[in-house]
């Protein structure tokens, strides 16, 4: 009896599992690498209905972040500043600016201005602002270099990863706490002396005497932070961050 078909169908089921394969192993990669809030998240910068510049307010300013966000050293969330405190200064400055009508609009009618929330942290995982920030984690180390930007946006990828990193290895972010909110800090920038007074030498280092010109390393001063503050960032247990 005649073959209906060409002989090399007989192989075509093979081929085309293996391109189905193929096909589904490319697309699970790229969700699992794309998918992530290094991608989804990362460079968001909505318009918001007021066009406030952290650069001229923080940088040019000097305003400290604690002004607008004033709960962020003693409450889990930050808070977003009302129109009043606002109106603490532009009743005064650049009160008929355009920039600033949604500003008057809400204090004139008493809505509250809706603001575009950049960063948030999902609802299955536990985070504290105060406790952070007071264990001298600076805004700087989860919102990037706010202070000069113009316009905020999502700097960091507040991913799973990117939290226990920091969390594994505390010693990478911490600052002493009176440097906390100056987001230009550097290590360099240490009074070895002073901190040596207030918060001891660093761990293996007991033994060495601190000149006034000494300096430290990112690793030297959050080791010694770590150690006088009690920094005991939970990585074993889930229920640290997942409650």
């Amino acid at each position: 009896m005649a073959n209906y078909f060409p002989r090399w169908t007989n192989r075509l089921p093979l081929k085309v599992l293996v391109c189905l394969g193929v096909l589904g192993s490319a697309l699970v990669a790229g969700v699992w690498y794309y998918f992530t809030p290094a991608y989804t998240r990362v460079g968001y910068e909505p318009v918001q209905p007021v066009p406030f510049s952290h650069e001229i307010h923080a940088a040019q300013l000097g305003m400290d972040c604690r002004y607008c966000h004033s709960f962020v050293e003693v409450a889990a969330h930050s808070n977003v500043p009302s129109t009043q405190t606002c109106m603490n200064c532009h009743s005064q400055v650049q009160k008929e600016s355009p920039k600033l009508v949604a500003v008057r609009e809400s204090w004139a009618t008493g809505k509250p201005i809706e603001w575009l929330q950049i960063h948030k942290t999902p609802g299955f995982a536990y985070f504290n602002h105060s406790v952070h920030i007071n264990r001298g984690v600076s805004c700087f180390s989860c919102h990037g270099q706010v202070n000069h930007m113009p316009v905020v946006f999502h700097a960091k990828p507040f991913s799973m990863s990117f939290c226990l990193d920091c969390h594994r290895n505390p010693e990478t972010g911490l600052r002493p706490r009176a440097d906390v909110f100056n987001l230009d800090w550097r290590p360099d920038d240490l009074n070895v002396p002073l901190f040596v007074a207030k918060y001891g030498k660093p761990p293996g280092m007991e033994q060495k005497d601190f000149a006034s010109d000494a300096k430290l390393t990112q690793k030297e001063i959050g080791l010694t932070l770590a150690r006088k503050l009690g920094v005991n960032a939970p990585v074993a247990n889930c229920a640290g961050c997942h409650r």
